[in-house]
């Protein structure tokens, strides 16, 4: 079943995003190889890195007895920047450790969570981790056959340290409401932290 998500995942990605030029494939001890792929949209100016193999397996509550090969959310990453702004392929160290996090760690992604790097999520980034926003709105869940769940693409948004401090605080949407209230470029990958005060 493996491999048949992992080319479903990839038939996904050229029909919504389009062809990758690059490609990347880390892997870690006790996980599964992660590719994370550059895909350009020169049209809108933007860069698209996304992750492919995380949803190869189903995500697994930790406090779970047994493991279940099949049912459970499957996802894959999408982190979303301005091009030619910041030299950022290196992001892709960063979107592969985020993608083995469920395998090495027992982490189930979900909308509204952190990812904490603990360092530039790419050299010279001013960001160390990213909320993980509501799936669907670039790429489509994709439909795997039962009992499978779908797998949804969740869309990365990078903060910087002193955002992800008072997002542990207040909560995502209040965060979220800070970077809609202030116009916040969140494709932007030299952009500054938003105004935190009162």
């Amino acid at each position: 079943m493996a491999g048949g998500v992992g080319e479903r995942v990839a038939e996904r990605l050229r029909e919504v995003l389009g062809e990758p030029d690059a490609r990347a494939a880390v892997t870690f001890l006790g996980a599964r190889r992660i590719e994370v792929l550059r895909v350009p949209d020169p049209r809108r100016g933007l860069v698209r890195y996304v992750t492919s193999g995380m949803s190869d397996e189903p995500m697994t509550d930790p406090a779970a007895a047994l493991a279940d090969p099949l049912r459970g959310p499957r996802a894959e990453l999408l982190l979303t920047l301005r091009a030619g702004r910041a030299a950022t392929d290196g992001v892709h160290r960063a979107l592969a450790v985020f993608a083995a996090s469920p395998q090495v760690e027992g982490l189930v992604v979900a909308a509204g969570g952190s990812l904490d790097l603990g360092q530039p999520l790419w050299p010279g980034a001013p960001f160390t981790s990213v909320l993980t926003g509501e799936p669907g709105a670039e790429v489509p869940d994709l439909t795997l056959p039962a009992p499978c769940d779908p797998v949804r693409f969740f869309p990365l948004l990078p903060m910087t340290p002193n955002e992800a401090a008072w997002k542990r605080v207040h909560g995502a949407a209040a965060l979220e409401e800070r970077w809609l209230h202030h116009g916040t470029d969140l494709c932007d990958p030299t952009r500054a932290a938003v105004p935190l005060g009162p």
